[in-house]
């Protein structure tokens, strides 16, 4: 499943394909969404937002589309009028003059009322997005030690989106191996500077896969800016002590670490 940098790269696309713009013409696959689209029609995409793995598209007319792309939903830009050559099922078509954006194969998506979208059960029960920009260090360190959170293990926690909202396996293996330390540890039972170097990593990584992950980059050698340290290596050096990578299983996913500096 994406996570929460690249649910927001996904966005930045759509914004750029059609935010601002008007509509129209707007299409539902679903039949409890047909009644809206003569009422988007010649409405105005007014924003695009994630909340974690989730999509918030706002209109004019005071309606928000929620949309969850789950494990198969995809979002694709498209030039008005045209349709992808593709064996997924399309679910919903929002087009400008000269631009359109497709969702296919997801299938939770609701419209509404603003005030109402924002009451869904996904939203009111997730934490702060991670990569929102007003998120602090300070926060982040006060959430740990939270009572809902301190006495959690680390390697289960940082993928329950009540937490932070946006985490997923990758940055969890990432988040942990950049504090060097163990999915069995708890915020209540970290030093103080443990506890600091991890409220550090929770917000410094995901936003830097976010700027960088997939940017070509020629003068380095993996091809990327944004580097695996643990992810997907193992059997390779880690990076920062030179002892091999191992892999494991954890919350029923695959989980990377290093046993020479995560302790």
């Amino acid at each position: 499943m994406p996570e929460g940098p690249e649910i927001r790269r996904a966005a930045d696309k759509l914004v750029d394909a059609v935010e601002g713009k008007v509509l129209t013409h707007v299409w539902f696959a679903f039949p409890e969404l047909k009644s809206y689209q003569p009422k988007l029609v010649g409405q105005t995409v007014t924003s695009i937002e994630t909340r974690g793995k989730a999509l918030l598209t706002h209109f004019s007319a005071g309606l928000t589309m929620y949309s969850h792309n789950q494990l198969y939903g995809l979002w694709q830009v498209t030039g008005a009028g045209e349709r992808p050559e593709t064996k997924r099922d399309l679910r919903v078509a929002l087009e400008t003059a000269d631009k359109a954006i497709l969702l296919y194969s997801a299938s939770d998506i609701e419209v509404g009322a603003t005030e109402e979208i924002l009451q869904h059960p996904f939203l009111q029960r997730i934490g702060p997005d991670v990569l929102d920009v007003t998120l602090t260090e300070s926060d982040i360190s006060a959430r740990l030690l939270d009572k809902k959170f301190r006495r959690k293990q680390l390697g289960g926690m940082l993928l329950d989106q009540a937490f932070l909202a946006g985490l997923g396996n990758y940055l969890r293996a990432e988040i942990l191996w950049d504090a060097g330390l163990l999915p069995h540890h708890k915020p209540e039972d970290l030093t103080a500077q443990q506890l600091e170097y991890l409220a550090h990593a929770l917000l410094t990584i995901p936003r830097l896969s976010y700027q960088t992950r997939g940017e070509a980059d020629p003068n380095h050698h993996h091809g990327a800016l944004f580097e695996f340290h643990v992810f997907s290596r193992d059997g390779l050096a880690c990076h920062r002590c030179g002892s091999e990578i191992q892999k494991s299983s954890l919350s029923s996913r695959p989980f990377f670490y290093c046993p020479g500096c995560q302790h």
